[in-house]
């Protein structure tokens, strides 16, 4: 289980980016996070792995507190939390293998793995899981010659070689089109119900979060002013969504990326 006490963000230039959060995400839940862009989504996700250090506040899973993590200790506890991002984040001139194998990184020795030196095992392992996302016949491409749908897949099947418990997504489907959003958040869905792997995704259009959320939370200004399963945010009011996306946000067709009016 993972749960975030009172946590507390304030960057250099004085930015307060997350304000005394706390939520609790059960084992194999599939959470979705909510606001606007600026409302702390990125910034969370970001902490909870510890690509950027809270400034204040606990991120306590399985008992153990992941903000005072320092080390070969941090080192060990991120091999377990896998990272999807919005603009993939592969190295666009390497083949497809060798960005998936960069997964393995945490659990091999340094020398070896820079010089793509990595197991009979592990390479086993990424065959699966390439299968598994259905990019095999991609595997020997360069990332930038993919779709933007594969390049996800292959930012998915690099978290999968950490053998991850928590995955976190940040807006993983906001550069994709309709159809490549839903086979993305598709494999996530799987992920977490054949893995049982728990999912914290930052999402913006309504009907995704309620087709695929399990539990949501809304952010606002970096404060929690929404929380609710996929039926409540089914029934989500006029004044809740306001609530998260202002008073001058509008709701258009599925949209919870609110329009001025």
């Amino acid at each position: 289980m993972l749960e975030i006490r009172n946590l507390t963000k304030v960057y250099d230039d004085g930015t307060v980016a997350l304000k005394n959060v706390s939520f609790t995400v059960p084992e194999g839940d599939f959470l979705v996070v909510i606001g606007l862009s600026g409302s702390g989504k990125s910034t969370l996700l970001r902490c909870i792995n510890r690509l950027i250090d809270p400034t204040e506040g606990e991120i306590l899973w399985n008992g153990v507190d992941l903000a005072k993590l320092k080390g070969e200790e941090l080192r060990k506890a991120r091999r377990k939390i896998g990272m999807i991002f919005q603009h993939f984040n592969l190295v666009k001139r390497s083949a497809v293998m060798k960005n998936v194998m960069s997964g393995r990184l945490g659990y091999s020795p340094t020398l070896p793995s820079m010089l793509n030196k990595f197991s009979v095992e592990d390479r086993e392992k990424a065959n699966i899981v390439l299968k598994r996302l259905g990019i095999t016949d991609q595997a020997k491409k360069r990332a930038d010659e993919l779709s933007g749908g594969q390049q996800q897949r292959v930012g998915i099947a690099r978290a999968l070689m950490q053998d991850p418990e928590i995955i976190l997504a940040d807006e993983p489907v906001a550069s994709l089109d309709p159809v490549l959003a839903h086979s993305i958040l598709q494999n996530l869905q799987q992920l977490n119900a054949e893995d049982d792997l728990t999912i914290i995704c930052s999402l913006h259009y309504l009907d995704l979060v309620q087709m695929y959320a399990e539990n949501v939370i809304g952010l606002r200004a970096g404060e929690i002013v929404y929380s609710g399963s996929r039926e409540e945010i089914r029934a989500m009011t006029d004044k809740e969504f306001k609530e998260i996306y202002g008073e001058e946000a509008i709701r258009v067709g599925g949209g919870l990326e609110g329009s001025l009016a």
